[in-house]
């Protein structure tokens, strides 16, 4: 069989994960906090008891776990802890006390990690993590955490960079952007304009995480990301270009955020050699099938 045990299947990122599993012949639990439907299993990923009886009911032969609490902002810190740490630890510890044997377990992380480094153009695996908030220490916690286990099963972890796309919720930056020029409005207001990331579309990061979980690629990890940074300003200027009329663009204060990072780009020469391919969709796409989707 090839049932895969994917966590956080009902957000963003999931639920194009999902698609490209099922259309490579995969059979897809997906895990969800709760209010499950007949595909799906409920479960609390920091209840380690919840957890045994959810790996225990779905036996699966592959794990994808990108569950998390993701929204930097997010107002409670320990709250990034019990979820990206111990529910991840609970799922391992999980899968060896029922004595589950895994094809491939993979393990999202975060481009976070890597803090602000300093001369470095295109961040590769090798750059050493300095996180500057609460959620990307989270998640390198996580990563030590997992790589504990790289001997029990074999794992990936990736490390995605910025990525978007149609569904992706408003509070995140380009969906923010995207939403005010498909409502016409004059005026919006952000943070710090004067920053650049690397901007992948989810459609390629889903298709990087079904490409590993196909390889043949164990104990790595692995950054996902295009190659190629954005500013936000050329963000802007493009959604001009598609809306056909320019906004005003304030700056909020309580937008701007302490250590923030200014450029965020990756190398995606690891992920290449693992798999044969990148991220290819160009950020213009993305944002025109942002603009025009329901």
């Amino acid at each position: 069989m090839k049932k895969v045990l994917l966590t956080g299947v009902d957000g963003f990122t999931g639920k194009y994960v999902e698609q490209e599993l099922i259309s490579r012949g995969y059979s897809v639990v997906g895990l969800v906090y709760r209010n499950a439907n007949q595909d799906q299993v409920a479960c609390d990923l920091t209840d380690r008891e919840a957890v045994i009886a959810c790996l225990e009911q779905v036996q699966p032969n592959y794990i994808i776990h990108l569950a998390a609490l993701s929204f930097v902002g997010h107002a409670d810190q320990k709250a990034f802890y019990d979820v990206n740490v111990f529910g991840a630890l609970n799922l391992l510890e999980a899968a060896k006390e029922l004595r589950l044997q895994f094809e491939k377990v993979v393990f999202a992380s975060s481009a976070n990690i890597y803090g602000n480094p300093e001369d470095v153009e295109f961040i590769s695996e090798a750059v050493s993590p300095s996180p500057v908030n609460h959620y990307a220490m989270s998640k390198l916690a996580m990563e030590h955490m997992a790589k504990l286990w790289f001997s029990e099963y074999p794992m990936i972890i990736t490390r995605p960079f910025n990525y978007t796309g149609p569904g992706q919720a408003e509070h995140f930056l380009i969906p923010k952007i995207v939403s005010h020029f498909k409502r016409n409005a004059t005026e919006i207001e952000l943070g710090n304009t004067d920053v650049s990331r690397d901007f992948s579309d989810v459609r390629d990061i889903a298709l990087a995480y079904a490409n590993l979980l196909d390889s043949d690629a164990q104990s790595e990890i692995v950054n996902l990301c295009s190659g190629q940074v954005t500013s936000l300003q050329a963000i802007i200027s493009m959604m001009e270009e598609i809306a056909g009329y320019k906004i005003d663009v304030r700056v909020n204060p309580d937008f701007v955020r302490t250590n923030e990072i200014k450029v965020l780009g990756g190398n995606n020469t690891k992920l290449m050699s693992l798999t044969g391919k990148a991220p290819s969709i160009e950020i213009e796409k993305t944002l025109a099938d942002m603009y025009h989707a329901d």
